[in-house]
């Protein structure tokens, strides 16, 4: 959370730039700002209440404060992100189209799917990185679980379901490293984006669930979620009482989830002072 927070606020002005010229730089001459003249559509691949899309309307409304552009945040969710990243990949190279793009469906997703219609690589140009998200190991406040051990002890015994926002994103990974290196009984449970499977695990369908921490953290000082262990090196300054999965005693579980910019790939030459 303040990963994301500090590159989004502290990055402002040079994404600004780097977006005005990324996006449409043969709109305007060598050196000249490009200023737009309609509103730029931000695509948000994923269902609203996860992190992909707390972090796109967090983007949209830093540039807006900061470049005085006007912003919007197009939620496209469906098929693992891709109907989103599609969308933005087919769209005209004019300035007016972005996607916010994230680990699982820029990188993940080309070796999960057998097709897809469109090449990440090729048709996607990356403008700026955004930010890290750390991961977080929910359960519900009224879980008999209050560590990790005690979590995986109890899968020992039983099946325990959890929650992912979609197959290959990183809670999904995370979690199927945990089975396979514990042995824990652990059925994974696929929901299409961050706020459906959040829903589920307030709603105590399912055991725990592995979530963005820009997403769980207002549930978790609320009290309505209990966190066990983050995915992150070190302990996250907005939860110092929960340790890492390393502290836990699993060594190199350490996994972000990075956000980035992306717009319909074309050639440009150009760059920004940072």
């Amino acid at each position: 959370m303040n990963d994301i927070r500090r590159h989004a606020f502290s990055h402002a002005r040079r994404l600004a730039c780097l977006l005005g010229l990324a996006l449409a730089a043969w709109q305007a001459q060598a050196g000249a700002a490009w200023v737009p003249e309609r509103p730029i559509h931000l695509i948000a691949p994923s269902p609203p209440g996860g992190g992909t899309d707390a972090v796109s309307r967090l983007l949209a409304a830093k540039l807006g404060d900061q470049a005085k552009w006007q912003v919007v945040v197009d939620t496209k969710p469906g098929a693992g992100n891709n109907i989103g990243l599609e969308f933005g990949a087919k769209s005209a190279p004019d300035g007016y189209t972005a996607v916010l793009g994230e680990t699982s469906n820029l990188t993940v997703n080309q070796f999960l799917y057998k097709k897809l219609n469109f090449d990440p690589v090729k048709d996607l140009a990356p403008v700026a990185l955004v930010g890290t998200g750390v991961s977080v190991l929910v359960v519900n406040a009224n879980s008999p679980y209050d560590s990790l051990a005690a979590l995986l002890e109890g899968a020992r015994k039983k099946q325990l379901a959890y929650a992912s926002s979609g197959n290959g994103t990183v809670g999904h990974l995370v979690a199927e490293n945990l089975r396979v290196t514990t042995g824990a009984q652990l059925l994974h449970v696929p929901y299409k984006g961050g706020g459906p499977a959040m829903t589920d695990m307030l709603g105590g369908q399912v055991d725990f669930y592995i979530s963005s921490l820009v997403s769980a953290l207002p549930l978790i000082k609320d009290r309505k979620l209990r966190a066990l262990a983050v995915t992150s090196g070190a302990r996250d300054p907005s939860l110092p009482d929960v340790p890492t999965f390393i502290e836990s005693g699993f060594k190199g579980f350490e996994y972000y989830t990075l956000y980035g910019v992306v717009v319909p790939a074309k050639r440009r030459r150009t760059s920004c002072a940072r």
